[in-house]
């Protein structure tokens, strides 16, 4: 099992910067693929960037260029920077877990991008 915990989610100005963290806890939390997930009222769930237990990472081609996925193992964290952003990226983002047929998720975060 794995427990993830979301944070770092708020209203920013479009162009702005924010970080969001996801906290794992309750399994080997380094051999997990972690991804970003997000949606926006009245879409469907999107990939935004992912990340491998190795360090190989991907990313919607969306938000290329402006996030930035990151991982720290040793504190059971998963990172998204998210710069020059822009009101079409608000959304709840979710973060994930996965290996195999396990599959987890947190309870999401909010951002809003707006003036």
């Amino acid at each position: 099992q794995v427990q993830l915990v979301e944070s770092g989610g708020g209203l920013v100005q479009p162009g702005g910067s924010l970080r969001l963290s996801c906290a794992g806890s309750g399994s080997i939390f380094s051999i997990y693929r972690m991804g970003w997930y997000r949606q926006a009222p009245g879409k469907q769930r999107e990939l935004v960037a992912a990340i491998t237990s190795g360090g190989s990472t991907a990313y919607a081609d969306s938000v290329k260029g402006r996030f930035t996925v990151s991982r720290d193992n040793a504190k059971n964290t998963v990172f998204l920077q998210m710069n020059t952003l822009k009101p079409e990226d608000t959304a709840v983002y979710y973060c994930n877990a996965r290996l195999n047929l396990e599959n987890y998720w947190g309870k999401g975060t909010l951002v809003t991008v707006s003036s």
